[in-house]
């Protein structure tokens, strides 16, 4: 079965897709954000011509593993696409995954103007890639907490924060300290 990844940005979608064989994580395009019905059929055609049977859509986490509003953006898109597609729809920790893809691009010395139009969907391909790498060891029934209950709970389990806040997520490619760039400071990438 293929998946669908999508990075929500205000501006525009990054998408990416799978093989058939769940191997690999391809970027696709990127969707200009028109708002509601028209961001949903957009999608739908694509998941249409890609015969994808999954949706995993980044969740902006903030780097202590909270949510803010963008958070909250992604679940409300996520509930609608859902519906509106009959098929599911997964929500996938993506913090970093823009800082990331901007990481690579600058090594493979890709210049700005042009990095501006693939790091949206190089984004959505890294989500892919980890949530296909999760699942192929059998991380990815991770449930993220969806009540603010549920999320205080998890917050509590986790205990207090090291010094300097939590390590980035582990992903392949640049990460913090391998390129000499820091990670943003907020917990979702700048768009």
């Amino acid at each position: 079965m293929r998946l669908l990844a999508l990075d929500l940005g205000s501006k525009r979608i990054g998408t990416a897709v799978s093989d058939d064989l769940e191997l690999t994580a391809q970027p696709l395009s990127v969707l200009n954000r028109h708002g509601g019905a028209r961001d949903l059929q957009a999608i739908g055609r694509l998941v249409r011509e890609q015969q994808a049977g999954e949706v995993v859509i980044g969740l902006p986490l903030n780097m202590d593993g909270s949510e803010g509003a963008a958070a909250a953006q992604a679940r409300r898109f996520a509930e609608r696409l859902g519906a509106a597609l009959g098929i599911p729809v997964r929500l996938w920790d993506e913090r970093l995954t823009t800082w990331e893809a901007e990481g690579v691009l600058k090594e493979a010395r890709v210049k700005p103007i042009k990095r501006r139009a693939v790091v949206d969907k190089l984004a959505a391909a890294l989500i892919l890639r980890s949530y296909l790498d999760a699942r192929r060891t059998g991380d990815s029934d991770q449930t993220l907490p969806k009540t603010s209950e549920q999320r205080d709970d998890v917050a509590a389990q986790a205990g207090p924060a090291s010094e300097g806040g939590p390590a980035p997520p582990e992903r392949g490619g640049v990460r913090g300290g391998e390129s000499g760039n820091e990670p943003p400071p907020s917990g979702k990438d700048a768009r």
